[in-house]
C-alpha cells in the first residue's frame, strides 16, 4: 500500500513539473518605439502628454462642458458599452467562484406498499458537495482569461468615451465655424445689396453701365447661394450632436469662434505612454492577453482533472433493513479523469489558440503603429493648419485694404467696377478661409488629443 501511495506521489510531481508553463502569467511583449512620433518640431514637447488633461481643463467653454456632460450621461454607444463592462464583470466573479466547492442538497422521499402490508416509508435527507483541486491551473487559467476580458471590455468603454467627447467638441466646433461663415456671408451679402444699389444710381447718372451691375448682381446671387448651402450643413450639423446627446432635433445653444482659447504649444509625451493610455491600444493587448490564457487554457486540456466529492445526510435506510429513527449517511470520493481518446482534438485545439495568439500580436503591433501614424497626423496637421492661419490672417488685411482702395481709384475714374468686384469676391473668400483654417486647428488640436489617448478620466 505504501507502495502504491509513493508512485502515484511521483507521477503527480512529473505531471506538476510538466504542467509549469500553465501556471505563467501574460508578459508584455517587447515593441519598437523609437520614432513612433516622427520628427518633433519646437512648437512640440514630449517632456508631458496633451492626454494628461482632463477633458474639462482643455475645453473651456462652459456650453461645450454641458453638452460632453450630458453626452457621458446618455449616449447610447456609451451605455451599452458600460453594460458589456457589467457582463465581463459577472464572468470573472464566476470565474473565482470555480475556486469553492459545488454544494447541492438532496432530499428524497418514498412510499411503498406490497400485497396489502403495511406502507413502508423511507426519506433520505442528504447534501452533496463536489471540488476540483487546481493542481494545473485549469481554474487559475480560466480566471486570468476572464480578468483579460475584463480588460479588453473596459478598454472598449474607454475607447468609446473618448471617442464620444471627441465628436462631441468636433460637431460643436464645426457649428462655431458655420455660425462665423453666415456671418460673414451675410455681411457680404448686404454689403453687395448697397454695391449694386450705388451702382444702379450711377447707371442712372450714365456713370456705369448695365454689364457692371449684372455682374454685381451675380455675385450677390453666389453669394446668397452660398449662404444657402452654409444654413443647411448648420442645421445637419445640429441634428447630428442632438442624436449624440439624445435630444430631438432642434437648434443648440453655443459661444463663438473667436472666444476659444488653446494652448499655443503642445506636448505630446513619450511613445511608450500609448501602451497604457489609448484605449484602443490597450483592448488590442487585452485581446493578445486573452489569446495567451487561451492558449495555456488548450495546454491544462492535456492533463487530469482531480475532483473531490462527498456526501452527508440523515437516512431511515440502512439497506435492507428499515430502522426508525434514521441514523447519519457519509460518503467520501476522490476521481481522477485523464483525457486519452480526445487527445487528437487537444492537439487541434493547440494550434488553432497559438495560431489566434499570433495573431493576436499582430494586430496588436499594428494597432501601436497605426497610433503612432495618427498622433504624426494630427501634429502635421495642427502645425500646418497654424501656419495656414497666419497667412489668412496677413492676406485679410491686405485685401481688405485692396478693397478700400480699389473703390476710391473707381471713384477717382482710375479703376474700373470689375477689379472692385474682384476685389471684394476675394475679400470674401479668404475671410471664408481664415474662419474654415481656425477651425482646423482646433479640430487638429481634438484629434491630438484623442490620438493620445485623453478624455479616459473627468
Amino acid at each position: 500500500m505504501r507502495k502504491n501511495t509513493i508512485n502515484i506521489g511521483v507521477i503527480l510531481l512529473v505531471l506538476s513539473l510538466c504542467s509549469c508553463g500553465i501556471y505563467n502569467k501574460y508578459q508584455r511583449p517587447e515593441v519598437e518605439v523609437d520614432g513612433l512620433f516622427g520628427e518633433m518640431t519646437e512648437e512640440v514637447d514630449t517632456l508631458s502628454s496633451l492626454a494628461d488633461l482632463k477633458w474639462n481643463e482643455l475645453f473651456t467653454d462652459t456650453v461645450l462642458q454641458n453638452l460632453i456632460t450630458r453626452a457621458l450621461e446618455v449616449n447610447t454607444d456609451l451605455n451599452v458599452a458600460r453594460l458589456k463592462v457589467e457582463e465581463a464583470q459577472a464572468s470573472l466573479t464566476s470565474a473565482k467562484l470555480a475556486y469553492l466547492p459545488s454544494v447541492q442538497l438532496n432530499p428524497e422521499g418514498s412510499v411503498s406498499k406490497y400485497d396489502g402490508e403495511n406502507s413502508t416509508k423511507t426519506y433520505n435527507i442528504g447534501a452533496s458537495a463536489s471540488w476540483e483541486v487546481d493542481i494545473w491551473g485549469k481554474l487559475t487559467t480560466a480566471k486570468r482569461k476572464e480578468r483579460a476580458v475584463l480588460e479588453q471590455s473596459e478598454a472598449y468603454r474607454q475607447a468609446v468615451q473618448t471617442q464620444l467627447i471627441a465628436t462631441v467638441a468636433e460637431s460643436y466646433y464645426t457649428l462655431l465655424m458655420l455660425d462665423e461663415q453666415i456671418e460673414i456671408t451675410t455681411e457680404t451679402v448686404e454689403s453687395w445689396k448697397e454695391y449694386i444699389h450705388s451702382l444702379n444710381a450711377l447707371m442712372k447718372a450714365g456713370q456705369a453701365d448695365r454689364a457692371t451691375v449684372s455682374q454685381a448682381e451675380a455675385s450677390r446671387l453666389s453669394a446668397e447661394t452660398s449662404l444657402i448651402s452654409l444654413k443647411q450643413q448648420l442645421v445637419e450639423t445640429e441634428n447630428a450632436l442632438c442624436s449624440l446627446l439624445f435630444w430631438q432635433p432642434g437648434y443648440i445653444a453655443r459661444g463663438k469662434l473667436s472666444e476659444q482659447s488653446f494652448p499655443d504649444t503642445l506636448s505630446v509625451g513619450v511613445p511608450l505612454e500609448l501602451l497604457s493610455r489609448r484605449p484602443d491600444v490597450m483592448q488590442a493587448e487585452a485581446g493578445l492577453k486573452q489569446a495567451f490564457y487561451t492558449t495555456a487554457q488548450a495546454r491544462s486540456n492535456f492533463y487530469p482533472s482531480i475532483t473531490l466529492s462527498g456526501s452527508a445526510g440523515w437516512t431511515n435506510s440502512g439497506g435492507a433493513a428499515i430502522t426508525n429513527p434514521g441514523a447519519w449517511l457519509l460518503q467520501a470520493v476522490g476521481s481522477l479523469v485523464q483525457p486519452i481518446f480526445n487527445r487528437g482534438q487537444n492537439v487541434a485545439n493547440l494550434k488553432i489558440s497559438k495560431a489566434q495568439q499570433e495573431e493576436a500580436l499582430l494586430q496588436f503591433q499594428q494597432t501601436l503603429l497605426d497610433a503612432g501614424g495618427e498622433v504624426n497626423n494630427a501634429l502635421y496637421n495642427w502645425q500646418a493648419a497654424r501656419k495656414k492661419k497666419k497667412f489668412d490672417t496677413e492676406q485679410v488685411e491686405h485685401l481688405t485694404l485692396a478693397v478700400h482702395d480699389t473703390q476710391l481709384l473707381m471713384e477717382h475714374g482710375t479703376k474700373n467696377y470689375l477689379e472692385v468686384l474682384t476685389a471684394r469676391q476675394s475679400l470674401l473668400t479668404s475671410r471664408l478661409t481664415l474662419v474654415s483654417d481656425y477651425n482646423e486647428e482646433i479640430q487638429s488640436i481634438i484629434t491630438l488629443y484623442h490620438a493620445l489617448g485623453g478624455g479616459v478620466s473627468e
